[in-house]
């Protein structure tokens, strides 16, 4: 733990009505008796001047002292409320700055400007928060809506990291019954049966898809919903990108293959961010520019984590079965789809709807008919949505704020436990324990038990100077 003390302006750059210059590290004492002129009461708002070298007032404001450990950071911290104006907050750092130029009897140590994301990396570093919690702050900061905010907020008072830790304590109590089984192989499988262990695999399995569901709603409040439109040459996917987004972002003609790229336009819906995404028509082309566009359609599958596998409910363009089955090979494990019907401004008042998909595949949410021209279902599909991304109009129970690096290591997890109740039914218990080790491993990971420095340096990098 470095023995620096450090210090950065905490409120955003700009004037504003109040400013706060925060301090943390061994020598936030002897700065709050040379700034604020006296020792101050722990945990106390005291109005007084900010002294310069000379004693002369810098600023008035308010001063409280956060005795460690029971502070953000863990160590003695100092927060300085001025006015918020940038050359005063700048005057009041300085001053903190050039302390340790004729400081006598201050700890050891640098007084520094703070990096970004410093505090809350003390923080992690002293047992005050988990990397989950700490990663909450800064999505707690950077929330853009009320309900990215709340799911932040759940996270950072903990909710995430008791949902990992209590699947943490699962596993360890199967692996002690494995490893138990392991010392009498004699009587491995009477033990296997007596002990549970195929029912406890199963309800492991069970709370962690249930929390990498809240995770995948989490981590789309925190970073927007990808949905990709796929479908056949003039199924109407560009029409359905205008009429979500409300204006003509993508050109429409009744010529296939007018899209040759991606589209990317961004919509809000009840303050959660969409990013739909006009793909190319999937079909045989010898059009060399229109196959780099099919290339990147199959990427965009790969990457949605939502899709919209579009058809003409008219019948003009029939459904290509094979098609579709390819499509729903290739999207990721959490991706949801929806089957839309488009075009039914155009089907004949006798003529019956044509059949959906008889495949049945688990990543199939529904299905819903529509008219990109007038309007008809779009609030339906809308409200799809919504749903996919955790949303309805109560904000959805357990959801927490996620990040793709949680996602993928409950993902991994999940692959490990699949491999467990394969080695379970195989009697190959030496292979069931190892990937009930590396599940446990995964997890431990979400929370920083095991966390590479890079790793420390990429997440508190992200963060604002002063938090």
């Amino acid at each position: 733990m470095s023995r620096d003390t450090i210090v950065a302006i905490a409120t955003a750059a700009g004037g504003g009505a109040v400013g706060i210059v925060r301090v943390s590290g061994p020598a936030a004492r002897f700065i709050m008796q040379e700034v604020c002129g006296k020792a101050l009461a722990a945990r106390h708002a005291t109005h007084l001047p900010f002294l310069d070298g000379r004693g002369n007032p810098i600023d008035d404001g308010l001063a409280i002292f956060f005795p460690g450990p029971n502070s953000y950071t863990g160590e003695d911290v100092l927060e300085l409320h001025g006015h918020g104006g940038i050359g005063v907050l700048s005057a009041i750092l300085n001053r903190c700055l050039l302390l340790q130029l004729n400081a006598t009897g201050r700890p050891a140590g640098r007084i520094r400007l703070a990096e970004p994301g410093e505090f809350t990396r003390r923080a992690f570093l002293n047992d005050k928060l988990d990397l989950a919690q700490a990663e909450a702050v800064a999505d707690l900061i950077n929330a853009g809506s009320e309900r990215a905010a709340q799911s932040a907020l759940a996270s950072l008072r903990g909710v995430f990291s008791r949902a990992v830790e209590g699947l943490q304590q699962q596993l360890i109590d199967l692996r002690v019954r494995v490893e138990a089984c392991l010392d009498f192989p004699e009587e491995d499988l009477e033990f296997i049966a007596r002990e549970g262990v195929a029912q406890r695999l199963l309800e492991i399995q069970a709370s962690l898809k249930e929390t990498l569901l809240a995770a995948q709603q989490g981590a789309a409040l925190r970073d927007g919903l990808r949905v990709v439109l796929v479908g056949a040459p003039n199924v109407g996917k560009s029409s359905l990108l205008n009429a979500l987004s409300g204006q003509e972002v993508a050109l429409v003609t009744e010529i296939a293959g007018t899209t040759r790229d991606r589209i990317v336009q961004e919509i809000v819906l009840q303050g959660l961010v969409i990013h739909v995404v006009d793909t190319a028509g999937l079909r045989q082309t010898e059009d060399a520019v229109e196959q780099l566009g099919i290339a990147r359609t199959w990427q965009e599958v790969e990457q949605a984590q939502a899709l919209l596998l579009l058809r003409d409910a008219s019948g003009e363009i029939a459904i290509d079965r094979e098609l579709e089955r390819r499509v729903l090979e290739r999207v990721p494990p959490m991706c949801q789809v929806i089957e839309v019907n488009n075009k039914t401004d155009l089907l004949p008042t006798k003529r019956p709807v044509p059949p959906l998909s008889s495949e049945t595949n688990t990543a199939v949410r529904g299905s819903v008919m529509i008219s990109s021209k007038t309007g008809q279902g779009l609030d339906q599909l809308r409200a799809m949505l919504i749903e996919i991304a955790g949303l309805s109009e109560q904000p959805a129970v357990g959801v927490f704020s996620a990040r793709t690096r949680h996602l993928q290591a409950l993902l991994q997890a999940q692959a490990d436990l699949l491999a467990a109740e394969t080695h379970l039914h195989q009697e190959q218990l030496e292979l069931l324990a190892e990937c009930l080790g590396r599940a446990q491993g995964h997890l431990a990971e979400i929370t920083g038990e095991f966390s590479a420095d890079d790793l420390l340096g990429e997440i508190f990098g992200s963060f604002c100077i002063g938090k």
